[in-house]
């Protein structure tokens, strides 16, 4: 690709470094010299050199009262703000949407490529649970919600028009996209950096889970079940909104650690029996992560786990699902597990996670937006 085809990368919002943010960084990575916009930018000046130190062209969200702690209170105007970043010198558009990034607007001579974690699930989807936990399904304000999510369908649908290819992160979210957008999209899956853990054959009498406490991440349906399993030790990693809840929940086999190290997250990871997993995720990335250690996944069988896991009774498995989000069917999956676990190789688990290396995305994403520059290229140049 010529040295003059100028970049632009656009996030929803840059405040941390989690999955769509390592997307990006990727992004840079192929195309050092692209800039970089965003609705907000608030990164941290540890977490701005993830991003090679790169000035962020930003939205008047930036400069709205409280918005670098309240952010995601000003969702209604997002879909105004991302159409008011000024993409057009550019020949590529990259985007990394969760949210808001793939409506920039575009021209019939740039060519955009999205690559999606999911169309904006709160919208679609999720948005009878997103209501009912965030307490919006009923009353005045509930009416207010349920019309602004319908507006931001409207939107998302319309500005699915000015992607010129998809690419989603699993072949869950692929087929959401269609459902969505009505647009077929390429599978690339995100980078999980395996390398930072290490395999470790020698596993230890407990199983383990690490997450961010909010309602869709269950937490508390697996503390529930191991409380109903005294005999069985869970050792818990993660805090958020959900934790005094789960706290209550909690029987004396359970120990619940808050948030912690990196370091004190890898060392349980690589240690324990099996990690429990009960979100449905679009991807999942620490199922993967698990799985580098030689860590079994005991999960639920719903969402972008069905694609990183190779379930008991398959050749090489890593893990087993349990079929519901019930405390009952986890205590039965769990139960099988205890019966099987020796048959799950801790080696078959590390093979499974390099699958899925940052190396790898990055050579599947520079070849495929070389592929679709120069297939887009070709087209320009055709005169009628």
């Amino acid at each position: 690709m010529s040295h003059d085809v100028s970049v632009g990368i656009v996030a929803d919002w840059l405040v941390t470094f989690a999955g769509a943010e390592k997307v990006i960084a990727e992004f840079i990575k192929i195309f050092p010299e692209a800039e970089l916009y965003s609705v907000v930018d608030f990164l941290s000046d540890e977490n701005r050199k993830l991003f090679y130190g790169k000035n962020v062209t930003t939205s008047f969200i930036q400069r709205l009262p409280f918005a670098k702690n309240k952010y995601q209170n000003y969702l209604p105007l997002m879909p105004l703000a991302i159409e008011q970043l000024d993409v057009t010198k550019h020949d590529i558009v990259l985007s990394s949407s969760h949210a808001v990034a793939k409506g920039v607007l575009t021209g019939p001579d740039q060519l955009h490529i999205s690559y999606v974690h999911s169309p904006i699930r709160y919208a679609w989807d999720f948005q009878h649970q997103y209501l009912r936990e965030s307490g919006l399904n009923k009353g005045l304000k509930g009416k207010l919600a349920r019309w602004f999510l319908h507006k931001i369908r409207i939107w998302d649908s319309r500005t699915a028009n000015g992607v010129d290819h998809f690419v989603a992160n699993s072949q869950f979210i692929a087929r959401r996209i269609k459902k969505v957008y009505g647009r077929d999209a390429d599978v690339i899956y995100p980078p999980v950096d395996v390398e930072r853990f290490t395999l470790q054959e020698e596993k230890e009498d407990f199983y383990f889970t690490a997450s961010r406490m909010v309602p869709y991440k269950r937490i508390d349906l697996i503390v529930e079940a191991f409380t109903q399993m005294p005999d069985k030790k869970l050792v818990v990693i993660g805090d958020g909104s959900e934790m005094a809840k789960i706290k209550a929940k909690a029987g004396s086999n359970i120990e619940i650690l808050g948030y912690q190290p990196d370091a004190v997250m890898q060392s349980h990871m690589r240690r324990a029996k099996a990690f429990v997993f009960a979100a449905e995720e679009d991807f999942g990335i620490t199922p993967v992560e698990a799985q580098a250690c030689g860590t079994p996944v005991i999960a639920y069988g719903k969402g972008g786990v069905l694609e990183t896991i190779r379930p008991y009774g398959e050749a090489h498995s890593t893990g087993l699902f349990f079929a519901q989000q019930t405390v009952t069917s986890l205590i039965q999956a769990v139960r099988q597990f205890e019966l099987i676990h020796k048959s799950i190789l801790p080696q078959d688990c590390r093979d499974n996670a390099l699958r899925f290396s940052a190396e790898r995305f990055h050579q599947e994403l520079d070849d495929y937006i070389k592929t679709k520059w120069n297939e887009f290229s070709d087209r320009k140049k055709i005169r009628y």
